[in-house]
């Protein structure tokens, strides 16, 4: 485990819905670029998103995530819902970029 990852996970010891934290390490899973850490980065991904459904980069970064695991019909499925959300929020940004990356893949 990297020192991120030990700090992270220290970090999500003193509270586990802390959507930064678990975006953090789903990041560091993510860097890591092996199956076993894509994994482990979209179960990150998916308690970000359970902890702060507006964290809209998590979505995308899910969908990445899902993308290096082939599995792009869920990255489909992750990015709409990102985009709903995004689209809801009035963030224009985060629409934008989740559209370009469902564009790319579908």
């Amino acid at each position: 485990m990297t020192a991120r990852l030990t700090k992270l996970a220290a970090m999500l010891d003193a509270d586990p819905t802390d959507a930064f934290v678990l975006y953090g390490l789903a990041q560091e899973h993510a860097k890591l670029d092996t199956p076993e850490n894509q994994e482990r980065a979209v179960e990150f991904y998916d308690r970000c998103i359970a902890a702060d459904g507006a964290y809209h980069y998590a979505y995308y970064h899910k969908a990445m995530s899902l993308i290096e695991l082939e599995r792009k019909d869920e990255a489909a499925a992750t990015l709409r819902a990102g985009l709903t959300s995004a689209k809801g929020a009035r963030d224009q940004k985060a629409s934008s970029e989740l559209a370009a990356l469902l564009d790319q893949i579908t």
